[in-house]
C-alpha cells in the first residue's frame, strides 16, 4: 500500500494510536470483492537496542473487525520482511489484548513489559500519547527457533525501566545494566557523559 493510504486507514480505524512517523513498507488486506478491510505498517524498530539492520517492527495494524484480517496481515508482514533479508520481526500488544492473531500467524510472546508513566526523557522529548501507564507484551517471529528469554532480559532493557539489576543514567534516566563486578557506570553512553560534563562546565 501507499504510505498515505495506510496512514489514513489507521487514522480512521486504529483504537488507540495515531499513524507512525515513517515506514519501510505497508500492506493491506482485501476481501474477494475488493474491499479494503485492514492495513499493517512496518518500519524500523522504535527501540534503538533492536535496530540492528536485521530486525523490523510492525508498528501499526488496524482492521474493520473482519475475521482473520489481523493474522493475515501479520503473516504477510513477516513474509515480506523475510524476503527482503530481515531475520526477525517484532511488535507489541497492550494489556487486555490476547495476541490470538499473532499466535495464529506463528509469532510468539517474548516477555511482558511493565507499564511506564510516560515516554518523555530529557534527551528525547515526547508528548503524552494516551498509552502511558499501560502494560505491554513484546512479540517476535524469527527465521530460526528462538529459546525462551530469561527475566530480566538484556534485550528489553530500554523497555523495562524498573527491572531488577538496573540503575538509571544520571543524565537521561535511561536504565543501565548493573555490572557483575566493580562500580556500576554512572552514564548509559559517552554522549550522556559529555552532556553532563558540559553542563558542569557551564555552571561551574
Amino acid at each position: 500500500m501507499k504510505w498515505q493510504a495506510a496512514c489514513a486507514y489507521v487514522e480512521d480505524h486504529h483504537r488507540h494510536h495515531a499513524p507512525p512517523q515513517g515506514h519501510q513498507f505497508s500492506l493491506g488486506v482485501r476481501t474477494d470483492a475488493g474491499q479494503l478491510v485492514g492495513v499493517a505498517i512496518v518500519g524500523r524498530p522504535v527501540n534503538r537496542h533492536f535496530d540492528n539492520g536485521l530486525t523490523i517492527e510492525v508498528t501499526r495494524v488496524a482492521t474493520d473487525g473482519t475475521p482473520n484480517a489481523c493474522s493475515a496481515l501479520y503473516a504477510a508482514a513477516w513474509r515480506t520482511a523475510r524476503s527482503a533479508g530481515y531475520t526477525r520481526a517484532i511488535t507489541y500488544t497492550q494489556d487486555g489484548e490476547t495476541g490470538a492473531s499473532l499466535r495464529a500467524a506463528g509469532w510468539r510472546k517474548v516477555t511482558d513489559l511493565p507499564a511506564r508513566p510516560g515516554w518523555n526523557t530529557p534527551n528525547r522529548p515526547r508528548r503524552a500519547l494516551g498509552t502511558e501507564n499501560i502494560a505491554r507484551a513484546l512479540w517476535e517471529i524469527t527465521t530460526h527457533p528462538a529459546p525462551a528469554l530469561p527475566e530480566p532480559c538484556d534485550e528489553t532493557r530500554d523497555e523495562t525501566r524498573t527491572a531488577r539489576g538496573h540503575k538509571r543514567c544520571s543524565e537521561c534516566q535511561n536504565p543501565i545494566p548493573t555490572a557483575a563486578t566493580g562500580r556500576p557506570p554512572r552514564y548509559c553512553s559517552p554522549a550522556c557523559r559529555q552532556r553532563a560534563y558540559r553542563r558542569r562546565q557551564r555552571h561551574g
